[in-house]
């Protein structure tokens, strides 16, 4: 029987999950820098390992999600884990959503302060409202709204990240014999362990939203059509940003926002549009963060649902404008991105499992 595939709903998908990933880590460079730039040029073999996860656990997670039709997308949790480890997940999962949300107002704030010299304040509470008023209309809305923003914004960094490459080409042979005089923040003790970490925390990101994405896909094809072009288009912004950093790694190794420095190289008015470019990858995360909190607890476009996602964002606002950005990107993602690795293992069994029993049905999750 052939599988109904329509291309808009494909590239739908995969601009949600680029716009899901982007979030103010990448669209400030902090998570680039973090990650893979403070390793040198074995950062590149780490941006080729996400790669590689991005697919498999982005296939994964919309596929399962068709196929499954959750009542609750955070049932994907127990399909791959069981109850009793599903649970710990579901819920520690829910708890590091809503901490990354707290990241993406603190780098909200921060984009705004670094570029219009204005208080952290007026950016972390815009953002907030922001976020708020789009997760009440519904993940409909939310998927339309960022779905398209998504491809634009990583086009846009990818201009960025050439740009910096030919505007010092020199830099990037340089770059290995500066990082270690450097005193840069990294995300793990080598590049490997950081990699793994990238992916561990975004997978407790993804997990729900994209097996919520699936179920409204027409086709197993369709949706992992989608998955596989958001990692493709991900990874590739990831990689051409991170070898214009590394062109000019002295210059960023210090800055709060590294894109912002790069932008201010070309022109100043490339620094403030690009402004708007961060703050717009900011929100494309925040809206699906706080809409994942709220629709685990509350059933969407209900009175307690906008009432809990109100709440949720005051106090989301209140605590990121309280701790400084780059700290945050630190702590809460590393420490977080190991608990995904287990997330990842779990996958991988499930997956063997499956193979084993392929001529026996997929179980559903009660």
């Amino acid at each position: 029987m052939k599988q109904v595939v329509d291309n808009k709903n494909v590239i739908q998908y995969a601009g949600a999950f680029i716009a899901f990933l982007i979030g103010s880590g990448f669209a400030t460079g902090q998570e680039v820098l973090q990650y893979f730039c403070s390793y040198g040029y074995l950062g590149i073999l780490g941006i080729v390992v996400i790669f590689g996860l991005f697919l498999y656990v982005g296939v994964n997670f919309i596929t399962v999600g068709f196929s499954q039709k959750f009542e609750k997308s955070s049932d994907i949790f127990k399909y791959y884990c069981g109850n009793l480890l599903g649970t710990f997940f579901d819920y520690f999962s829910i708890v590091f959503i809503y901490m990354s949300f707290v990241v993406m107002i603190a780098g909200a704030g921060a984009t705004v302060s670094e570029q219009y010299h204005l208080p952290v304040q007026v950016g972390g509470i815009l953002m907030g409202i922001l976020a708020m008023t789009t997760v009440i209309f519904g993940l409909g809305k939310i998927v339309d709204v960022i779905g398209k923003i998504g491809p634009v914004i990583v086009v846009l960094s990818i201009g960025l990240g050439l740009s910096a490459l030919i505007m010092n080409p020199t830099g990037l042979k340089e770059a290995g014999s500066l990082i270690p005089e450097l005193d840069i923040m990294k995300a793990s003790s080598n590049w490997l362990f950081a990699a793994g970490s990238y992916v561990g925390f975004c997978m407790l990101w993804l997990a729900s939203f994209m097996a919520a994405l699936g179920k409204r896909a027409n086709s197993k094809k369709e949706a992992s059509r989608g998955a596989i072009l958001g990692a493709t288009g991900f990874s590739l912004a990831v990689l051409i940003v991170a070898l214009g950093m590394l062109a000019n790694i002295e210059q960023v190794s210090k800055a709060m926002v590294p894109t912002l420095l790069l932008a201010g190289n070309i022109h100043p008015i490339v620094a403030t549009v690009f402004s708007v470019i961060v703050v717009l990858g900011i929100y494309t995360t925040s809206v699906p963060l706080l809409w994942s909190v709220s629709a685990r607890f509350t059933e969407e476009k209900t009175t307690k649902f906008r009432i809990l996602t109100v709440v949720l964002a005051l106090i989301g606002i209140y605590v990121g404008l309280e701790i400084p950005f780059n700290k945050l990107v630190n702590v809460v993602y590393v420490i977080n991105g190991y608990v995904g690795i287990l997330l990842l293992a779990a996958m991988v069994l499930k997956s063997v499992r499956n193979k084993m029993t392929s001529d026996q049905p997929l179980e559903k999750v009660s």
